[in-house]
């Protein structure tokens, strides 16, 4: 009975709790369509949008639909022009690593279906929208300013100007939520009036501005209408909070569901809801309540960081108590010495102060890395917190959550993935006991630190802060690019070498080992792990780096994989002559499936089960080559660049196969 008095009264939560479900499940089973067609080579639209880089611009066009269009090169039309462009539609890439930053759910979230790359561009009509005009000539001036990163950020609401290192920084500490333009800047812009009907009419005149100004942020749309709300009650209209925060989320969802893959969407909400319900029990003393409210703040947002970038910093709650103040001032401070230049003096001071401080903290070492919050620990961990706030259930209860997270991260199963890294291979075992293997590394030609964006993040997103093996087949860039960024990043305890002289990539990799004091070895022929042996059976010396390679075979839970690097036909008739390796169940293709490696005769005397290509998509080389294809054809392939990654678990003996892309 009692239980049945909880869900009443909490009903308007529950229902919120099952919208929000429900939306999760109905985007991924509802078909996104633009109203233009792939094959169309012609975009005209408003530009609504500029983000100017180095040697790209990126446009939002508005013609039959908001459109994200890429033109390498400078251009010097203005937000509100009309323009022709021609060149090319596609589809927007989605992750193609497991838990990796999805663009096409990011774009989706901005309600973007379909991106456009621009060969040409022509302007055919100078804008004449007054807002646009207006927003074109702060935009002029903001580009005079010597921190014009930050008037960007808080003035447009957008932080992409921020040097990358320092917007780092921010999310290592826990504060990157400070410089998305949220309600706590909105209550600063209206605090300053006296609530009565003229000013509240006045005031909600410049926050539509507002609302424009940051391109119809999700989280400055929330701020705004939860202000209009509380103002209700100067018309003698009183609503109570959580009620308007429910009328809110389903308004903003209902204009677009896309919204829940937006995180400054997820992150406002989630705080708000949770600083909500909890408003009658926060203390009166400023600090107290400083402290109470980011605690309260660091609790709800703890999945949000874990489903997003794996971490988090145990110091927040002191950071923000330090920041919160230092940014309160540094916003309206920005947006005075915007109509006083003279003020900018003092903006420069406190950014110094800001992005000086950040850095001396960020040496501190407070992170907890965990892997990726499962969806439904998420949702248990939520709901008990609030019951916790509610006083319905006792605190230690939030032990619930946090064990049942470990519990569904513990390792009890091998696991294998082949990861996207492009042209290149890298592919990460994962033992049951706990210990990490990496064979290669990848690496791209004309991309620093690539592995930031893929195997970096892929790893962290697992949990894995220790590579006990770190295997590079041979010495080829796109086998071993991204091992100096790898042993920088995380604590490698031995590498291991192919057989042969060491090149130059490899020299400069050794020098960093040994500055580090990291073993690394030649010639070695077996690894004992545990249960688990690992053999390196190629052991003849060639005239060439790619035969070299280090070949690794190896049988998990009676399985058996066989790791080719790029060793080539020599190598392949070496390992038919000395070792009976009939029966193979999953073959690493060798040398991204060229024709100079997987002969037909290899093939069919190991007969594999399935075959990993790891290959980029549209690559220059033409790999898989066809006539590899064919000698593949009684073999199920997995291709890098069609499935993505490609992830093998060992579950009760029995092969799951995972594939990023379907």
């Amino acid at each position: 009975m009692e239980l049945v008095k909880l869900l009443l009264k909490n009903l308007k939560i529950i229902l919120l709790f099952s919208i929000f479900i429900y939306l999760i499940f109905y985007i991924k089973v509802n078909p996104i369509k633009s109203k233009y067609y792939i094959e169309d080579t012609e975009l005209t639209g408003m530009i609504t949008k500029i983000n100017r880089e180095k040697n790209k611009t990126i446009l939002e066009i508005k013609g039959k639909e908001k459109v994200y269009a890429t033109y390498y090169g400078n251009i010097s039309y203005k937000l509100g022009d009309t323009v022709k462009c021609i060149g090319n539609f596609y589809i927007p890439n989605r992750n193609t690593n497991f838990n990796l930053f999805n663009f096409r759910n990011y774009l989706l979230s901005k309600k973007i279906y379909i991106g456009f790359k621009i060969n040409k561009i022509y302007k055919i009509k100078n804008n004449k929208n007054i807002l646009y005009m207006l927003k074109n000539k702060v935009i002029n001036k903001l580009e005079k300013y010597n921190d014009k990163e930050y008037y960007y950020t808080f003035i447009l609401g957008d932080s992409s100007y921020i040097k990358e290192d320092i917007l780092n920084i921010y999310r290592y500490l826990g504060i990157s939520h400070l410089f998305a333009i949220s309600g706590m800047h909105v209550s600063m812009l209206t605090s300053f009036l006296n609530k009565n009907k003229i000013t509240f009419f006045i005031s909600l005149f410049f926050l539509f501005i507002y609302v424009f100004f940051t391109n119809y942020s999700p989280s400055i749309i929330r701020a705004v209408i939860f202000y209009v709300f509380s103002s209700l009650e100067i018309f003698n209209i009183n609503i109570k909070s959580i009620n308007y925060f429910i009328y809110t989320l389903l308004f903003l969802l209902i204009i677009n569901p896309y919204y829940i893959y937006n995180i400054g969407f997820i992150f406002s909400f989630t705080v708000s809801f949770f600083l909500i319900i909890c408003a009658k029990y926060i203390p009166n003393d400023k600090l107290k309540k400083s402290i109470y409210i980011s605690f309260i703040s660091f609790l709800a947002s703890i999945p949000i960081l874990l489903l997003n970038f794996y971490f988090i910093n145990i110091l927040t709650i002191l950071y923000n108590l330090f920041y919160i103040p230092l940014v309160s001032i540094l916003f309206p401070l920005i947006l005075l010495s915007y109509l006083f230049p003279f003020l900018s003096i003092i903006v420069d001071i406190i950014v110094n102060i800001l992005e000086s401080s950040v850095l001396i903290f960020s040496n501190i070492k407070s992170i907890v890395n965990l892997p990726k919050i499962n969806i439904y620990i998420l949702i248990i961990y939520y709901l008990i917190l609030y019951l916790i706030i509610i006083k319905k259930i006792k605190k230690r209860y939030i032990y619930i959550p946090i064990i049942l997270y470990f519990v569904n991260n513990l390792r009890i199963y091998n696991t294998i993935t082949f990861i996207d890294v492009g042209q290149g291979d890298s592919s990460l075992i994962e033992l049951a006991n706990g210990k990490n293997i990496l064979i290669d590394t990848g690496g791209k030609h004309n991309f620093q630190n690539y592995s930031n964006y893929n195997i970096i993040p892929f790893l962290k997103s697992r949990g894995i802060t220790n590579i006990d093996y770190l295997i590079l087949t041979h010495g080829d860039y796109d086998h071993m690019g991204e091992a100096i960024n790898l042993v920088n990043s995380f604590k490698v305890d031995k590498v291991i070498f192919n057989n042969g002289e060491y090149n130059d990539l490899e020299l400069e990799l050794i020098k960093v080992l040994e500055e580090k004091n990291i073993m690394y070895y030649q010639n070695v022929k077996q690894l004992n792990i545990n249960n688990n042996k690992l053999y390196f059976i190629n052991d003849d010396i060639y005239d060439n780096e790619n035969d070299n390679s280090n070949i690794v075979y190896t049988k998990l839970n009676n399985y058996k994989f066989l790791f080719m690097g790029d060793a080539g036909i020599n190598a392949e008739k070496f390992l038919l002559e000395k070792y009976n390796l009939k029966d193979v169940d999953i073959l690493k293709v060798g040398h991204h499936g060229s024709d100079t490696s997987s002969s037909k005769e290899f093939i069919d005397i190991i007969n594999p089960n399935y075959s990993i290509i790891s290959v980029g998509k549209n690559n220059i080389y033409g790999h898989p080559s066809s006539k590899i294809l064919d000698n593949l054809k009684k073999t199920k392939v997995y291709r890098t660049d069609k499935n993505g990654s490609i992830k093998f678990i060992i579950k009760n003996n029995k092969l799951k196969i995972e594939t990023c892309i379907s």
